[in-house]
């Protein structure tokens, strides 16, 4: 399987984030890719490539002008202000506020974010960018022809919505792809979400459309981040309605409540008639994830792998969360074998 990737993913090393009441060291941090790399590498799953650049009009598909112009110069901005250590946001508007964009960097800042867990630093945007660039040019590749792709993205990009960061994500990789498989003239596309945590910001960008089906498995919202998106209930609005699924599991669950939610993921996807697969893949559904609550084990990827390869469709594999750093390479090219020796 061919994987792309971008050395500019190091640019971004937030310092801290805002979690559990304390600013913390980020659990997303540049090892997890280059874990995920040396185990490509090791395994031999097959060439890895640098990415193409496609420029910011497949990105801009998906994310307002304003929220990119917002994001491109906001590092700039903070330093210019003096400003000291990862920009970060201390205000939003919250139900009671008025939605509206002031012209202050961190009203801006807390327009534009959904959590303190997203932190803008001096690289944060040529590194969000290129991860961009790494999903087209996987996505390229299948509809150049390819069976199967690994897109490895970082930093992550699933909680990302049209013009909203947070969770660890700036620009929604596998939305922006998924769009590009559109534009190039597929008509059915389908998302699966296996990343531990709901994808709030790809179900935003598509809910109220039918040309792209999303299915997510995650942690019950009722008790997991993101909280406010991600419960069973919400199948899409208007012409989207009956093209959102979501399968929300307890804390605890493991690999036999984890893969009969995923069965019933990919029969609503074969249902649907998907022309093309993009797997938002996280793997912080491991047992021994620091910030995640599932029990499944690495094998258990190898099957994730085989179950979607049943699915006999054309998959773009892109990188989401996992945050057991030593485990996370053997865990995310486990999917991409099972996958592959199907």
């Amino acid at each position: 399987m061919l994987t792309y990737y971008s050395d500019d993913h190091h640019l971004h090393h937030g310092k801290c984030e805002l979690i559990d009441g304390q600013l913390m060291p980020c659990f997303e941090k540049p090892q997890r890719a280059d874990h995920i790399l040396a185990r490509v590498n090791n395994r031999q799953l097959g060439e890895v490539r640098a990415p193409r650049d496609f420029g910011l009009a497949p990105i801009e598909r998906i994310h307002s002008k304003a929220y990119l112009e917002f994001f491109k110069s906001a590092w700039a901005r903070w330093q210019e202000q003096g400003g000291k250590g990862d920009l970060l946001p201390f205000t939003w508007p919250a139900r009671t506020l008025r939605r509206m964009i002031p012209n202050d960097l961190h009203g801006q800042l807390g327009y534009y974010s959904f959590d303190g867990g997203a932190p803008i630093t001096a690289g944060t945007w040529q590194a969000a960018y290129s991860a961009a660039q790494v999903a087209l040019s996987a996505q390229q590749e299948i509809a150049n022809g390819a069976h199967s792709a690994f897109a490895l993205c970082r930093p992550p990009g699933h909680h990302a919505a049209g013009d909203v960061m947070g969770g660890y994500c700036y620009l929604n990789n596998a939305a922006i792809a998924a769009q590009a498989f559109l534009d190039q003239g597929r008509k059915k596309v389908a998302i699966l979400d296996v990343d531990y945590h709901h994808g709030n910001g790809t179900q935003d960008i598509f809910y109220q459309r039918s040309d792209v089906l999303f299915a997510s498995i995650h942690g019950d919202p009722a008790e997991e981040f993101p909280f406010f998106l991600g419960y069973a209930d919400e199948l899409g609005e208007g012409a989207g309605e009956g093209y959102n699924f979501n399968y929300p599991l307890p804390m605890g669950s493991s690999w036999e409540a984890w893969s009969a939610a995923l069965e019933q993921a990919c029969q609503r996807i074969a249902e649907y008639g998907a022309e093309v697969v993009v797997v938002s893949l996280g793997v912080d559904t491991y047992m021994e994830d620091p910030i995640s609550q599932f029990k499944l084990d690495s094998p258990d990827y190898l099957a994730m792998g085989r179950r979607i390869a049943a699915l006999g469709l054309p998959t773009l594999f892109i990188m989401e969360g996992g945050y057991a750093v030593e485990a996370i390479g053997v865990n995310a090219v486990n999917v991409l074998e099972g996958f592959e020796g199907a």
